[in-house]
């Protein structure tokens, strides 16, 4: 309360008309320094006494709270995670398998067709054996070609009703 009179005190002072007197200011100005100083200093008294106190209540209360020992079950809940890491193993285990069976489809294709250009290029022999013309030749040279492009553009049509299908069953 002394404190709130000290700042009241020097509210009045300032007010007055003492401007005039330079002693009497300063030592107003002196004075009104010295209340903030001694507000500021007691508050952080205070704060320093209440953590103090917070802290003498926490240290109590750990001192007189009864420790037990732990319970019997100390297991760790890590059956998600081994599930998951098996899984993750058998996914893995799983692409290594699909890997090696379209490496081993795609070197049958190879040998498919060194196997039929083998065979395209002993019957094309044969044609010319018995005496068939270029014309000809070239007509079932072109044939070949156009079959290969037919069969091309038929795979990407069912590649892309295939994706289309996907599509609309996953957006359904």
């Amino acid at each position: 309360q002394s404190q709130s009179l000290t700042a009241s005190n020097c509210a009045t002072l300032s007010s007055w008309n003492l401007i005039s007197l330079s002693i009497n200011s300063s030592r107003v100005d002196q004075l009104k320094y010295d209340v903030q100083h001694l507000q500021t200093a007691l508050r952080n008294f205070q704060h320093r006494r209440y953590a103090r106190e917070q802290q003498e209540r926490q240290r109590e209360e750990l001192l007189s709270r009864t420790f037990t020992t732990n319970d019997s079950d100390t297991t760790i809940p890590m059956d998600e995670s081994l599930q998951f890491n098996s899984s993750l193993q058998n996914i893995h285990h799983g692409m290594d398998d699909l890997i090696g069976d379209r490496h081993s489809i795609l070197e049958g294709l190879r040998v498919q067709r060194l196997t039929l250009k083998g065979t395209q290029k002993k019957i094309l022999d044969i044609a010319n054996m018995l005496g068939l013309s270029n014309t000809v030749m070239r007509l079932i040279e072109k044939r070949a070609f156009q079959d290969k492009y037919k069969y091309f553009m038929i795979g990407g049509m069912l590649l892309t009703c295939a994706v289309m299908f996907l599509v609309v069953q996953y957006l359904t």
